[in-house]
């Protein structure tokens, strides 16, 4: 007899359900992208416009570290439903907003609540599903985000144009409560286990949410670093960037800052990868649009040819799991992506034809598409059930601060480096470049035992 699969009559509402909510966050997120400008020039909130996009990742870093911290003590089922409730209730918040202020403030509760959920989705895939679904369930994840690359800034755009930027955020509050519905089936089951094991007696580790809280100022302070002029730019730089990684340290396992063998460098690659691949495609339209002459909706198809191939080649390599095992996927899927940056930071200083760079950033979705769902399997994996929560909180919490601090480092280089012949943005991609070298030089030791 085969064994049930995702959509069995076991697992099917949790599948659809939180597949459903992975979803609904990648849509908003692209929408909210398409319509911030608008939303900027009707609440005169250009001094805002950064702090909007930083604030969600800023505040997710808080929601993942104590979404972790309470899963670990009495299970996914509560976190998970504040978790809903409050990106909800920053959807709500950001969707009557009156001033980019109160945008910014619902933005906030919107990245605590995306944080948590992530975080919360994670532990109930290593406690609901087997080992052989648990990378399956991940490449679906990661695949929930192609959809949302193809439809989300078109239908926003229209909802912008005819209804209004508000319906945005109003409109997604009608998509998540369903989505959370049909993981309650789930919820039963899981608290009727997770009450026959005993529950974490000890003090709630006040420590581990206070440094979350100051990577979260570092990270946001990273991320609107380039705002400051002059010398003031290196200075906050290297202030947040120090500060980020002293309050890393107590929200990751011991290790990961040195890349030590096992599951500390699973969080390292991560880290790494995060960084290179997320850095690169902030600039990568910027570059077709300034040096190519491409028009933004063109320069566009790029990003949507890497989310496709990514959630394709996630989709291809779960059930390859016996025959084209993680110490394969993984490396490969990596080596990918650095020949593809090499591909996009050649075509910055060289201006060979432009479809050289559309064909090598496909190359790098799929890249990413083998390597992070394996990497998510490896992780829980390799997680005790009571350290479920807080591992995994670790990871995402790479997935954030990783890009946050490459995309600072390449907004200083892109600053201070001379712009003639594309000599500002070879820099950045070098810099994506050497990220991504590291994380293919680091994967080794996170395969390892």
């Amino acid at each position: 007899m085969s064994a049930p699969g995702l959509f069995s009559a076991r697992y099917r509402l949790i599948s659809i359900g939180a597949v459903a909510l992975i979803f609904v966050a990648a849509f908003e997120n692209l929408a909210v992208t398409t319509v911030m400008p608008v939303i900027s020039a009707e609440l005169n909130g250009e001094a805002l416009y950064a702090v909007a996009f930083a604030a969600p990742l800023a505040a997710s870093v808080v929601g993942m570290v104590v979404a972790g911290i309470w899963c670990d003590r009495t299970g996914p089922r509560a976190p998970l439903l504040l978790a809903v409730a409050l990106f909800t209730a920053g959807l709500v918040i950001a969707g009557t907003a009156a001033s980019m202020e109160w945008i910014v403030a619902g933005r906030l509760v919107q990245g605590l609540g995306s944080g948590a959920t992530t975080v919360c989705l994670y532990v109930i895939v290593a406690r609901v599903y087997p080992p052989a679904l648990q990378a399956r369930m991940f490449g679906l994840f990661s695949a929930a985000w192609v959809l949302p690359a193809l439809v989300g800034p078109f239908v926003a755009g229209i909802v912008g144009e005819t209804v209004g930027w508000r319906w945005v955020f109003i409109g997604v509050v009608a998509l998540i409560v369903p989505s959370a519905f049909m993981i309650a089936p789930a919820m039963r089951t899981l608290r009727a286990t997770d009450t026959d094991e005993p529950r974490t007696r000890a003090r709630w580790p006040l420590a581990r949410t206070a440094w979350s809280v100051v990577l979260a100022v570092a990270v946001l302070a990273l991320s609107v670093s380039t705002e400051f002029g002059g010398a003031a730019v290196f200075v906050v730089a290297v202030l947040a960037l120090v500060v980020a990684l002293v309050a890393l340290r107590p929200l990751v396992p011991a290790g990961v800052l040195l890349a030590r063998i096992g599951l500390p460098s699973i969080i390292t690659t991560r880290f790494l990868l995060a960084g290179a691949f997320f850095s690169t495609e902030v600039y990568l339209p910027y570059l077709l649009t300034s040096e190519h002459g491409l028009n933004p909706a063109f320069a566009g198809l790029t990003l949507t040819t890497g989310g496709v191939a990514w959630g394709a080649a996630s989709v291809i390599q779960s059930p390859l799991s016996g025959r084209f095992a993680t110490g394969v996927g993984v490396p490969i899927g990596i080596a990918a992506v650095v020949l593809a940056i090499g591909v996009v930071a050649a075509t910055a200083f060289w201006s060979p034809p432009v479809w050289v760079a559309v064909l090598g950033w496909t190359v790098s979705g799929a890249g990413m598409g083998l390597a992070y769902p394996r990497l998510s399997t490896l992780l829980l994996g390799r997680s005790e059930r009571a350290e479920q929560g807080f591992n995994s909180a670790a990871l995402n919490i790479a997935d954030g601060a990783g890009p946050a601090m490459a995309l600072a480092l390449a907004g200083i280089l892109f600053q201070t480096m001379p712009g003639a012949s594309g000599l500002a943005f070879t820099g950045v991609f070098v810099l994506g470049l050497a990220c991504a070298l590291a994380a293919l030089l680091v994967s080794p030791r996170a395969l390892a035992r």
